[in-house]
Formats: structure tokens, C-alpha cells, sequence
């Protein structure tokens, strides 16, 4: 680890430094030299393929994971930031989706992410006399049972009836003739992308090697069979083979475009469904509950977030950029215009502190509508040496990375355990609840208030103190990043040294939410940002500028999409900005 950044050594636990990066490169390189081929090669770095990693090595196999951006950089770090079971999903009669989903909320919450993963309340409106109450009551009824079912503790309470008074306590700012009263339930809320890096920290601290910033150009091919891939370092232009005995496509959206380097006969297809997500400051209307909200073609959640509510989503057909799904003017209405039917005040566009735009995963289907097409996932082997997941939900992302590896080590000779990820909690979670209770010690020992080790604990767990060491080593990062308040320096530090994080819009979007969180998308805190990142990464004066601009050129194109009529337009406007800035 850099001393620069004042913090623990190699030592620390599935720690993605710079220098483990580098490493774990030269790893791959030598996988070209006979006998050293790995057993699994992960293409992807979304949740499934972290998963996949985190699955893989802990049955005992020599694993690397390749993502070509930056980690949870695509659908991964722009969902809903839900772990629930889809109530929707319940009137498609999809119970056996719903039961899955729900069993993985409640191993997350209670053992694999109790840091990352916590209940919270939402209110579904009724607006109709007499026959509506039974009918939803019944299913959010099956909905808590199914969750007790599923041979684990549901870690959130039950459901409760409300009437109108009981509503508008709880939901103060909600329209009076906008309902009749409500059926209060819980499900449970993530950071997506901090989720991701953490499974893909805790498969590093089980040996595997993880690397980011590397993208295929092709598969590696004897006869028929694919026997690994070529990488392309995207930070230095450098091209090397790595070679596994199974490789794993885990690449979402792109499934279709990955697999098709290898074949086009018996692919998975894959269609991407936009949605997207508005954030406004909590204090915009009051509310101790979430809400869920019926529309003509879906639901719309407005969900706490700290100090922000997130509002969305949308389900739209999406053929353009997949790696920058833009939201139009037309989006941005839309969800407003549906969360305005039932609050007191209208939110404006005046109110919308950040806009974000995600992809589903969605196995093409014969029916023409995504609001319909199936969550379930599947896994093929459409050729040797090739698995390929597609589909599902990010809550069951345990399963589908479980069921690829299952069919990735059918095809080996050895005998591989069994998964055992049920079973294995993420790095900072064991010990998380010691360590929340003791909070208050943890604030007067570091010099910092109770809240900010709150903050910090929900974010890092019990490795809360490998941050708080940094603010020891350099009291200067105890302050809080300019225009956010709730960051601190430190975590940019810790983000560099310890999670990955290689440029600036790493941090900003992903290991932070400032660039959906702050009015200015994070503008103000750049310069700091750069700078501290920098110290870490040897940058240059001119490299440190260029990832100024560049993120200041993508809030740009991001604000200028947002404006745009049209999904043709905003996707236009987006695509002014290129991705990656090289390393010089």
C-alpha cells in the first residue's frame, strides 16, 4: 500500500491496491506458460460475475475476475438500490422468483451484508374501497410468507394494515384524496456498487485475482474449444493472452456482443430495458415510510436514501450506447409526473438534485413489451470451455453466480466442493454489529462525531477502522470533501488504496454517490478529489488535469442528454464525452 496515503500495509485484507492490480496482471500473463492455466477465467465485473469470483475461489479453484471499465461500472451501479422479492412479480404468478428473491434478502441482511444490506418501511397507497385492501393485503401476506418459507429468518418485520389517519402520520405530505389508506411492508435497500466492490474484495482476500480496466478482444480457440482470452489493458494499450480452463461470461447487457466472438449458434439474447432514477433532498416532502406507487406499465418506488429520496423507474425498450444510458427531458417527466399524483406539493425540476440511468438484463423473449419479459436467469455452454449467465435480478445474484459455476465445473475432471457462499459473509460484516455498538467509543477514540462513524460503518463495516487509521496517520482527511458534506477525504484515499477506484469518476460515481448526491455532481469536490487520488497513483500535473476536464466534460454531456426530447437526442448529447481517460 502507498505510504502517501498513510494507511495499512499489504497486509490488509482482500485490499485492491494499486499494487495487488499489478500483481494480479502478471498473474494472468503467466497463466500463457503450460501448467499455469487457471481454472476459471470471470469475464465481467457487475455483482454476478463478483459473485461468480467470490463462488468460485471458495471451492478451492484458482480464479481471476476481468472487468473492462471499472468495477459495477454498467447495470450493477444504477438499479434501485433495492434487495426485495419483487412484489410485481407476484401477479405474474412467479412465485418460485419471488421465494428465491426472498430468501436471498434475508441471508443478506442477516449474514452475508448486514453492513450494506438493511430493512427498510414502504407504504403501498390503496386507492380503491372495499375489494382493494383484501386483494393486495392477500398478496403482500403471501409475499411475507414466502419469506418464511425459505428456511431462513426474513430479517424485516411483517406487514401492517393502515387506514387514512394512520397513513398521513406516517406519510405526512401524501395528497388526502390520493388514497384511502395504505398496507405498510418492508423490504431491504443497498449501495449496488459498494456491494460489488466488497464481493469483489472478499474473492481477492480468498486468493482469487482481480483486475480492472482490462476488456477481451477476442477468446483464445483450439479447435472448437475456448481455452481463455485476450485482454487489453485499457490504461496502458498493452495486449496478453490468459488462459483458464473454463471461462465464465458474465457480461449483462453485453452477453450478446461477448458471446459473439465465440459463435452465433445457440446464444442467449439479451435485451436492455432502460430505467431511471431521479434523486431530490429528503426534506422536499415528509415521510418516515417509502412509497410504492402503481403505473399503467409498472411500479414507481420512491425509496429513502439518507439525506435524499430516489425516485424511479422506468421500463423502456433501450437499442443505443450500453455503456451510457442516457435519461431524456421525456424520462424525467414521466417519473415526475407519476410521484406528483399523490404528494401535496409538486416536486419540479427545480427539486432533482441528480438523474441516473441503468440497464436491465432481460432474456429476449416473443413478447415485444420489457415490463413483461422474464427476471428469471439462465446459464448455457454454448460451446466447450464457455458459460455464459444471463438474466435475473441483482437481489439473486448469489444464485446465478452459484448455477455458472455449477455448469463450469461440470465440465472439469476433478471433483469441485460444492458452493458454499451461503455460508460466507463479505468483509465487514463479521463483527459489524459489535462495532455499531460500540460506535460512540470508536468516535472519541478517532476525534470524530458519532454520526460520521455511523456514516462510515454503513458504508465499510467492521474494516471501519482501517479508514479511520488513515485520519489518524493525516488528521487533514478527517474533513469533509467540499460540496459534500457527508464524504470524507479519507474514504477518496481509501477508495484508491483499497477498493480499486482509478480515476476520478471511480470515485465520484461509484465508491461515493456525490455525482447523483450533490447539486454540483460533484464539481466542487473534483479538484480534491484529483489531487488525493493522484499522490496514490503517480499522476502527472497534466494527467491530474485531464481527469478534471474529462469528468467536468461528462457532467456536462450528462446535464445536456437531460434536456433532450428524445432517447435518440439524449444518447447523442451523452456521447460527446469518451470513457476511459488514459493513464500518461
Amino acid at each position: 500500500m502507498s505510504n502517501i496515503a498513510g494507511g495499512p500495509q499489504v497486509g490488509s485484507p482482500g485490499a485492491l491496491s494499486p499494487e495487488a492490480r499489478a500483481a494480479s496482471i502478471e498473474v494472468l500473463k503467466a497463466t500463457a506458460e503450460p501448467g499455469k492455466e487457471l481454472d476459471i477465467l470471470i469475464v465481467g465485473g457487475g455483482v454476478v460475475g463478483a459473485g461468480a469470483a467470490l463462488d468460485a475461489v471458495t471451492r478451492g479453484l484458482t480464479v481471476a475476475i476481468v472487468e473492462a471499465r471499472d468495477w459495477a461500472s454498467g447495470t450493477s451501479s444504477r438499479s434501485s438500490k433495492l434487495i426485495h422479492g419483487g412484489l410485481r412479480y407476484l401477479e405474474m404468478l412467479d412465485f418460485g422468483l419471488v421465494q428465491e428473491a426472498l430468501q436471498e434478502r434475508g441471508l443478506l441482511i442477516q449474514q452475508i451484508a448486514p453492513h450494506l444490506v438493511r430493512p427498510v418501511p414502504f407504504l403501498y397507497p390503496l386507492t380503491r374501497r372495499f375489494w382493494e385492501r383484501p386483494y393486495v393485503g392477500a398478496g403482500i401476506m403471501l409475499y411475507d410468507t414466502l419469506g418464511l418459507t425459505s428456511g431462513h429468518s426474513r430479517g424485516v418485520p411483517m406487514h401492517k394494515h393502515l387506514f387514512k389517519r394512520g397513513t398521513l402520520r406516517a406519510a405526512p405530505s401524501l395528497k388526502d384524496d390520493a388514497f384511502v389508506g395504505s398496507i405498510r411492508y418492508y423490504d431491504a435497500q443497498v449501495d449496488d456498487a459498494r456491494l460489488v466492490v466488497n464481493v469483489v474484495r472478499t474473492a481477492a482476500h480468498y486468493g482469487a485475482h482481480a483486475a480492472n480496466r482490462l476488456r477481451v478482444v477476442d477468446f483464445l480457440r483450439e479447435g472448437e474449444r475456448v481455452v481463455g482470452a485476450k485482454l487489453e489493458n485499457q490504461e496502458d494499450g498493452s495486449v496478453f493472452d490468459v488462459r483458464a480452463k473454463q471461462v465464465v461470461n458474465a457480461t449483462g447487457v453485453w452477453t450478446d456482443e461477448t458471446q459473439a466472438m465465440v459463435t452465433d449458434r445457440g446464444q442467449l439474447k439479451v435485451r436492455a430495458s432502460k430505467g431511471i432514477h431521479l434523486v431530490v433532498p429528503r426534506d422536499r416532502f415528509q415521510s418516515t415510510v417509502g412509497l410504492i406507487l402503481r403505473t399503467e406499465k409498472s411500479v414507481l418506488f420512491v425509496i429513502p436514501w439518507g439525506r435524499h429520496w430516489i425516485i424511479g423507474t422506468t421500463d423502456t425498450d433501450w437499442t443505443l450506447d450500453k455503456a451510457h444510458p442516457a435519461a431524456s427531458s421525456k424520462d424525467i417527466d414521466y417519473v415526475l409526473e407519476h410521484v406528483n399524483k399523490v404528494l401535496k406539493r409538486p416536486l419540479t425540476r427545480e427539486d432533482v438534485e441528480g438523474v441516473y440511468a441503468g440497464l436491465r438484463p432481460l432474456l429476449a423473449g416473443e413478447n415485444d413489451s420489457t415490463a413483461k419479459l422474464s427476471r428469471e436467469h439462465v446459464v448455457a455452454h454454448p460451446v466447450p470451455g464457455l458459460v455464459v449467465v444471463a438474466g435475473g435480478k441483482y437481489t439473486t445474484y448469489r444464485v446465478m453466480a452459484k448455477d455458472a459455476v455449477d455448469e463450469a465445473t461440470r465440465a472439469m475432471d476433478e471433483r469441485v466442493p460444492s458452493s458454499c457462499t451461503e455460508t460466507i459473509p463479505l468483509l465487514g460484516a463479521e463483527g459489524f454489529k459489535a462495532a455499531w455498538n460500540r460506535r460512540g467509543r470508536s468516535a472519541e477514540e478517532a476525534g470524530v462525531h458519532v454520526a460520521r462513524v455511523e456514516h462510515l460503518l454503513n458504508r465499510y463495516g467492521s474494516m471501519t477502522p482501517e479508514v479511520l487509521e488513515l485520519i489518524s496517520t493525516r488528521p487533514e482527511l478527517g474533513e469533509p470533501l467540499p460540496g459534500a458534506d457527508d464524504y470524507l477525504a479519507a474514504e477518496v484515499v481509501y477508495a484508491t488504496t483499497h477498493e480499486g477506484a482509478r480515476h476520478v469518476h471511480d470515485v465520484l460515481t461509484r465508491r461515493t454517490r456525490i455525482s447523483i448526491e450533490s447539486w454540483d455532481r460533484g464539481v466542487a469536490a473534483l479538484p480534491v478529489v484529483a489531487k488525493l487520488m493522484g499522490e496514490i497513483l503517480g499522476w502527472s500535473e497534466n494527467q491530474r488535469e485531464s481527469e478534471i476536464k474529462h469528468y467536468l466534460a461528462r457532467v456536462e454531456a450528462e446535464r445536456l442528454s437531460q434536456q433532450q426530447p428524445d432517447d435518440e437526442s439524449a444518447d447523442a448529447a451523452r456521447m460527446g464525452v469518451d470513457d476511459i481517460v488514459p493513464l500518461r
